[in-house]
């Protein structure tokens, strides 16, 4: 669902929900006549938690909704996405530490070419980490699906709907 129609739909669902129960003597201001739809969605909210940060869970989701993962699959995908997870955060890190040893090399009165050169480095080094973290995720996935999704999965990169 695309991500900015959740306040709209909450909003409709929230206006139907007023509107059937002012209809019931019960119901009424004070009354926690919305507790039940607050609690139906609670799992919407909770994916929303962490909207600056697309982790795990999300791809996670999709994928086990798009590619109708068995429970096993969800479980062995999950900590598949979770350890390239972990590459890209030190990826990140190398790169800032990186930028860090640039900026050092730039500030003093001489270009300091050992410590650009030994930055650029690391960011290769980094950079083949993360390749090669890619592709045995590729490779571990390919192997825990079955024909079908594997043709579903490549339908989905193609289209542009996941990226890796």
């Amino acid at each position: 669902m695309y991500p900015g129609f959740m306040h709209w739909w909450r909003e409709a669902q929230r206006h139907a929900d007023a509107a059937s129960c002012h209809a019931e003597a019960a119901c009424g201001p004070g009354t926690g006549h919305h507790r039940h739809r607050r609690e139906q969605h609670e799992g919407f909210e909770a994916m929303e938690d962490g909207a600056g940060s697309f982790g795990v869970r999300r791809p996670l989701r999709f994928m086990a909704h798009r590619l109708s993962l068995r429970e096993e699959q969800v479980a062995e995908l999950a900590a598949i996405l979770d350890e390239l997870k972990t590459e890209r955060a030190q990826a990140a890190v190398d790169h800032r530490r990186s930028v860090g040893t640039i900026a050092d090399a730039l500030a003093g009165e001489g270009f300091d070419d050992k410590a650009a050169l030994e930055a650029a480095a690391s960011r290769v080094k980094s950079a083949e980490r993360l390749r090669d973290a890619v592709v045995r995720t590729l490779k571990r996935t390919h192997a825990m699906l079955d024909a079908d999704q594997r043709k579903q999965l490549a339908y989905l990169l193609r289209s542009g709907q996941l990226t890796i």
